[in-house]
């Protein structure tokens, strides 16, 4: 990503914990940040990869049901997490819409306390498949109303009604597989 002053940031977490790379140069960063900034990475990868991790013994499924979606038909898959292992927003609850043919996750919901709390809903683009893993892209709506059930997202996404709050785009993506197992 590039900063207001037109920096590069590169913010690479992997098993020996966080790094930032400014303009390719190692900057030092306080430990306490180190964790923010990495559970802030962790939790885009999350997204990127999904539904990779959906089956954490954390994780708690619900069936709701199917819906359409641009005369697509999705399952409606609700996911809660457990306090034991679900980590530090386990709190916060999903909604996952999966393609009833090909059992891709184009869209998603979720609602969240942190900040004052508030929902997004995320649309999936770019799919690629990289090293037998597939990542995608998000275009991410926000509403205002963050009381409304996650299930009705994809109806007001439909009429136009969300915010585009951002796009997240992962670029320059490398998987080193680990050959020793």
């Amino acid at each position: 990503m590039t900063d207001s002053a037109g920096n590069n940031i590169q913010d690479v977490l992997d098993n020996e914990g966080f790094q930032r790379f400014v303009n390719d140069s190692l900057r030092e960063i306080p430990d306490s940040l180190k964790v923010a900034f990495g559970n802030s990475v962790n939790s885009v990868h999350y997204f990127v990869q999904l539904p990779y991790g959906l089956n954490a013994d954390a994780a708690n499924k619900e069936l709701l049901g199917k819906d359409s979606i641009a005369g697509r038909e999705y399952y409606e898959v609700k996911v809660t997490f457990s306090e034991d292992g679900g980590g530090t927003d386990h709190e916060d609850e999903y909604l996952y819409w999966i393609e009833t043919k090909n059992f891709e996750v184009d869209y998603l919901a979720y609602n969240f306390i942190e900040n004052e709390g508030g929902v997004r809903f995320r649309k999936a683009f770019n799919h690629r498949i990289i090293e037998g893993i597939r990542f995608v892209d998000y275009e991410n709506y926000k509403y205002e109303d963050i009381s409304i059930p996650l299930e009705k997202l994809d109806s007001l996404y439909e009429k136009r009604e969300l915010d585009l709050l951002s796009v997240i785009e992962t670029k320059d993506v490398k998987v080193k597989l680990n050959q020793d197992n």
